[in-house]
């Protein structure tokens, strides 16, 4: 039973730590942000040269960077390439900094 808990408490205090790590303030889950962010797929295909939609920069600037970044630096997504999904509040004009690669 102490072993339980104990388990529990330091599975917790790792999923605080991963939280805080992938920047804090995202209330979105990965998966929810994804499909927000679905307007945006032609614009970061490998070697599109299609600059991104109104619809996609609404999704954008809703989503925020913080959840941005969580969906640059998560598991890779086929078909999307992170240098281009990380120029997308640049080329939005979005009033925040874009993402960077977290590095382990």
């Amino acid at each position: 039973m102490k072993a339980g808990c104990l388990l529990l408490l330091l599975a917790a205090a790792a999923a605080v730590m991963v939280g805080q790590a992938a920047g804090q303030g995202c209330s979105y889950t990965f998966f929810s942000s994804l499909v927000q962010l679905i307007p945006c797929r032609p614009a970061v295909s490998p070697f599109s040269p299609i600059p991104p939609s109104e619809a996609c920069c609404n999704s954008v600037r809703m989503l925020g960077r913080t959840c941005l970044c969580v969906l640059v630096n998560g598991p890779p997504i086929s078909g999307v390439d992170r240098n281009m999904a990380m120029e997308l509040p640049a080329k939005c004009t979005a009033n925040f900094e874009p993402c960077n690669l977290w590095t382990p």
